[in-house]
């Protein structure tokens, strides 16, 4: 038996998580990444990146076009109370989003299998630079004109049968590597 089987683990109880209240989330300081949903349909993908954007403290989520706002019964369900703690705002056009974080200073980067675009595991993170990163709808992606407009694309490889992850499994995937980037380079 190995020495990881043999030690005894048991679950953490809820109050040994070191969860933050809601009020501590919110004075806390920020993951400088701003999510941009750029028309994704699906109520319960919208909750699942509320709650990974809350594990991660990202900034804020930019909704943009058809991906629907909360409160909503269906985004609620998946995103377990995150629409309270993570900021996020509305754009009736992503490309009205994207416009105004490039002016705040965000490089922005387009989550997208495209010509051109940098595998994620090859990205490397700028220390001190702001980033938003733009998932698209579930089945169409980033719209061309809102991908035009990003500073670079980015690409998470994938090596089955299927062409494309959950934007929710991308949301993860992509979030956690540019974190541990990021910290690497403190």
């Amino acid at each position: 038996m190995s020495n990881f089987a043999q030690k005894r683990m048991r679950k953490l109880l809820n109050s040994e998580l070191g969860r933050k209240s809601l009020e501590e989330f919110r004075k806390a300081e920020k993951f400088p990444v701003v999510i941009v949903l750029d028309n994704v349909r699906s109520h319960h993908n919208v909750g699942s990146v509320f709650r990974t954007a809350d594990a991660f403290l990202i900034e804020k989520i930019c909704l943009c076009g058809i991906t629907p706002v909360p409160p909503h019964r269906d985004i609620h369900k998946t995103a377990l109370g995150a629409t309270d703690a993570v900021a996020w705002s509305y754009y009736k056009d992503t490309i009205e989003a994207v416009s105004y974080l490039k002016e705040e200073g965000y490089k922005v980067l387009a989550v997208e299998q495209a010509v051109g675009s940098i595998h994620l595991h090859d990205f490397q993170v700028e220390q001190g630079v702001k980033y938003a990163l733009i998932f698209g709808h579930e089945v169409k992606g980033i719209d061309q004109r809102v991908l035009d407009l990003s500073d670079m694309c980015i690409e998470i490889p994938q090596f089955g049968t299927k062409h494309s992850f959950n934007i929710t499994v991308s949301a993860g995937i992509v979030l956690w590597e540019i974190f541990v980037k990021t910290r690497r380079g403190r």
